[in-house]
């Protein structure tokens, strides 16, 4: 999940959804959890619910980016703030495990503590919903899985043909440019885990991205001030 960084807030707002456009501006047009690029139909998500905290309902803060499906998961559920990671908090892309067919998982290396805040997040928004045997089973309309399992496939072939047109420039931007068309940034950072150049591209490349939850090569660092 792709660690993010909002910014100060731009202005007061006297309603939430006023926001919306300032959000996009600042964090692309990404839902904040399942990474899913949606040039429309994304919501200020309120990570603070505001029918249980109504103070909240207009405080920059408590805002991200969100898709329907994270949003109708993660719905009015009882919130409190420190037993989560958040991708606007911590480094959430070391928590989290992206792999071949669409599947999320935990990073191995944490300890207790961040592997079960880690877990809270994922089934708060029922990131990890699947439709293979074993997992938790997703909505008919929720494809979240199996566009990651999309993304991936064409991460490869963009990586292979990356490798066959010996890393040329002119192949860089066309990965780079179908790469925030698609979204999934953790998806693309993962499949192009070896190819240092290409990370920081990315990095640089999706709005709002924390720069301060990775290290000159791309890698991961901890975040400054968090449990990851």
């Amino acid at each position: 999940m792709r660690p993010v960084e909002r910014g100060v807030a731009p202005k007061i707002y006297i309603r939430y959804k006023d926001a919306i456009g300032d959000l996009e501006g600042r964090l692309g047009i990404y839902c904040s959890y399942c990474e899913r690029s949606l040039p429309v139909g994304l919501a200020v998500e309120h990570i603070i619910p505001k029918v249980l905290h109504p103070e909240l309902e207009t405080e920059w803060t408590n805002f991200l980016l969100s898709c329907t499906n994270c949003n109708s998961v993660k719905g009015a559920q009882t919130v409190e703030i420190d037993d989560f990671l958040w991708p606007d908090r911590d480094n959430t892309l070391l928590a989290f495990v992206y792999s071949k067919g669409g599947f999320v998982r935990l990073t191995d290396n944490m300890n207790n503590q961040q592997k079960t805040k880690a877990q809270a997040l994922l089934d708060l928004v029922g990131l990890q919903r699947h439709q293979a045997p074993g997992w938790p089973r997703p909505a008919p309309r929720d494809k979240r899985w199996q566009q990651r399992e999309e993304i991936w496939t064409a991460a490869e072939k963009c990586r292979d043909l990356f490798e066959t047109l010996d890393r040329c420039v002119q192949a860089r931007d066309l990965v780079l440019e179908f790469a925030q068309s698609k979204g999934f940034f953790s998806v693309w950072m993962t499949v192009f885990d070896n190819y240092p150049d290409m990370k920081r591209e990315l990095i640089k490349l999706f709005p709002g991205t924390a720069m301060s939850c990775f290290d000159s090569d791309g890698k991961p660092i901890d975040r400054p001030a968090s449990i990851i």
